[in-house]
């Protein structure tokens, strides 16, 4: 069996801020863009959290939930500055790393560089490390696959350590909501509801024809997840799938000559970023977000391999001009290269 433990930083960006500025301890500090922009909230303390604040809210809508909160611009180097530091940390346990972002990763310590046979042990070393280094604190997550680990380190945070052995399965799982459940986001989770399955106890009963009637292929995972299987393995070395960049703009627009003026900024900056790294896409995506903040996303198979600027206009304009709705005003633009190829090593870049 083996010994998986998954690290999550607590609330990541205002931790460090804090830590940096002590004078916001027990503040609803909110990091992100100020409340008067068109930002949005990357990470919030877990004081503002008590008060609805998420991250992917905008900050408009943060302040006023929370008008009294303290709002803090990112610090992207020094967040990779740390993330780095505690990676360090996680190698000198075992090679085995799955970095999933800078505040989070997954550890398989079935053999270890510490000589430990207690994962428990491990991870609480770990956690140890990570604040005495960093001053900073994170939750951890004991198990014997990914997923229930996943699910141990969100329980009980912050600081939290949760072990879920083979025998608390079905306890935990059949009391943890839905919308709780580690890959079932907000989407599904609104469809599982409306089918009368609410918690793990609900999904159980349901057997694997009706969720894969439902889901598809996801529904063998969701199957197998609340059963405690999950035999995925750790991925330690990453290529990228994708590429993109997008802009929020200062005011919504709502003139398609300008929208087209934008993409080809962002046209010319992908174009430049994948010739830098080397890579070549066989898909393109375009995104819209509207001012009501819906999401618009289309996509199309490019004729070859390229990261040709004047190719990807072409193909970018293309599904603007065909999906642009007049109506409604745009408040964000992203154009995204997707089925890359490439004969470089490097971490995942998510599209968007």
């Amino acid at each position: 069996m083996k010994k998986i433990i998954h690290i999550d930083m607590d609330a990541y960006f205002a931790a460090i801020e804090i830590r940096e500025n002590p004078s916001l301890k027990g503040k609803c500090v909110i990091v992100g863009g100020s409340p008067n922009s068109r930002g949005v909230v990357s990470t919030c303390s877990y004081e503002a959290r008590k008060y609805g604040i998420h991250s992917g809210m905008s900050s408009y809508q943060a302040w006023n939930l929370c008008p009294h909160a303290v709002f803090v611009h990112s610090s992207f180097n020094l967040y990779k500055e740390v993330s780095a530091q505690i990676r360090d940390i996680f190698y000198s346990v075992t090679d085995k790393v799955e970095p999933m972002s800078l505040d989070e990763a997954y550890l398989d310590v079935t053999q270890n560089k510490l000589g430990e046979d207690d994962p428990v042990k491990i991870a609480q070393w770990i956690k140890d490390e990570v604040l005495k280094q960093t001053r900073l604190t994170c939750s951890a997550g004991v198990s014997y696959n990914k997923f229930l680990a996943k699910i141990g380190s969100d329980l009980h945070k912050p600081d939290g350590l949760t072990v879920i052995n083979p025998e608390d399965v079905q306890r935990i799982m059949f009391a943890l909501p839905i919308g709780k459940f580690h890959g079932i986001g907000k989407v599904t989770a609104a469809r599982m509801k409306k089918m009368g399955i609410h918690n793990g106890e609900d999904l159980f009963k349901r057997d694997l024809k009706e969720l894969i009637r439902y889901f598809g292929k996801a529904g063998f995972f969701y199957y197998n997840v609340v059963r405690g299987i999950d035999n995925r393995e750790l991925h330690t070395s990453w290529e990228p799938k994708s590429i993109s960049c997008e802009s929020t703009f200062y005011e919504d627009i709502g003139d398609v000559d300008e929208l087209l003026q934008q993409l080809r900024r962002l046209c010319d900056k992908l174009a430049t970023r994948m010739s830098m790294k080397k890579l070549q896409g066989l898909n393109l995506v375009l995104k819209l977000k509207y001012d009501n903040f819906e999401i618009n996303s289309r996509s199309i198979s490019l004729p070859n391999m390229t990261n040709e600027r004047e190719i990807l206009y072409q193909y970018a304009e293309q599904l603007l001009v065909a999906n642009w709705d007049a109506t409604r005003k745009v408040r964000l633009i992203g154009i995204g290269v997707g089925k890359l190829d490439n004969q470089l090593d490097g971490e995942q870049i998510s599209l968007f």
